[in-house]
């Protein structure tokens, strides 16, 4: 049972590159919060995350009231909370403000852009991801707000990045389906650096991303995430994961913070917010197809977690 992609298959992951650069130190630029670069990046994105893969020399990146991040060759570097930050080599420079140089930036269509004080190379491509709103944070909010891989470390990881690189290539050279393979890759990409961000966990760590390691608590996040609807009990959960119910629920606990059940009632309301603001199922439909044996009860449901009934909640 993989959880990550029962998950990922919910919350409409997409991604892109769009900036293949070649900056000589000393040089820096400031990025905006996610938030702002959305409207220009993807206007229709729930959620916004963006990124950047080192592919030569070295730099560093930082958030506000954050130590510096350093970054080597093969280093990826994620901000999932949407962060704005700094990126830079060499000597600490004023950052160039790139806010209003994102339509300069698309129209290079992935030409290598250069820039900087004629030092020391640096070699780097930026992409974003996107993702569902509100289905996305129950991956999202388990991760820091800067998130460090290197994809050097084996040959799947290397493979990656050769591909990427050679994807990018193709792109700016107008090569056709270049743009699609591309972002089938970031996606991939994303991926790959959860799973080693999760490897990576030191032994004794809670939380949902720990708690995908575990036999059992990965098994019944799998199981839910991948039928919601259906009418669950601990015992059946604990059958189905090959568990007793005791341990089924202390361990869900220990790592998840909260039983199973309730666990999944969260995740089903969850997934009624985003049916009632993106279709036009009625109410009752929706009760149904999340689980729910009766509109009222999931009417009750609704208003706990959301403080407004499932039809005011949609035309707000």
């Amino acid at each position: 049972m993989d959880v990550l992609s029962e998950v990922l298959k919910v919350i409409k992951l997409q991604g892109a590159i769009f900036f293949n650069a070649e900056f000589s130190s000393p040089w820096s630029f400031v990025s905006p919060p996610a938030r702002d670069l959305a409207t220009v990046l993807a206007p229709a994105a729930g959620k916004l995350v963006l990124y950047h893969l080192v592919t030569e020399v070295r730099g560093y990146a930082w958030v506000d009231r954050t130590k510096p991040v350093l970054l080597e060759a093969g280093d990826l570097v994620i901000f999932p909370q949407g962060d704005s930050h700094v990126m830079g080599n060499g000597r600490r420079t004023k950052p160039a403000d790139y806010r209003n140089e994102v339509q300069r930036i698309l129209a290079q269509n992935l030409s290598v852009l250069r820039n900087g004080g004629g030092g020391e190379l640096t070699k780097f491509v930026c992409g974003f991801l996107t993702f569902e709103s509100q289905l996305s944070e129950v991956l999202l909010s388990c991760l820091p707000s800067v998130l460090k891989v290197n994809l050097r470390t084996d040959a799947r990881g290397q493979w990656l990045e050769n591909s990427i690189q050679f994807a990018v290539k193709e792109t700016a050279d107008a090569q056709p389906g270049a743009e699609a393979m591309l972002s089938r890759l970031s996606e991939v990409l994303f991926v790959e650096s959860l799973k080693r961000f999760i490897n990576q966990l030191p032994q004794g760590e809670t939380g949902w991303l720990a708690g995908t390691r575990s036999p059992e608590v990965g098994k019944a996040l799998a199981l839910m995430h991948r039928e919601p609807a259906r009418a669950w009990t601990i015992a059946e959960l604990a059958k189905e994961v090959g568990s007793s119910r005791s341990v089924l629920a202390e361990r869900f606990r220990h790592y998840i913070g909260e039983p199973p059940m309730s666990y999944l009632t969260q995740w089903r309301l969850q997934i009624g917010a985003r049916l009632l603001t993106s279709g036009n199922a009625s109410v009752a439909e929706i009760a149904a197809d999340v689980g729910y044996e009766s509109e009222q009860a999931f009417n009750r449901a609704f208003k706990r977690r959301f403080s407004l009934p499932p039809a005011r909640f949609r035309k707000r």
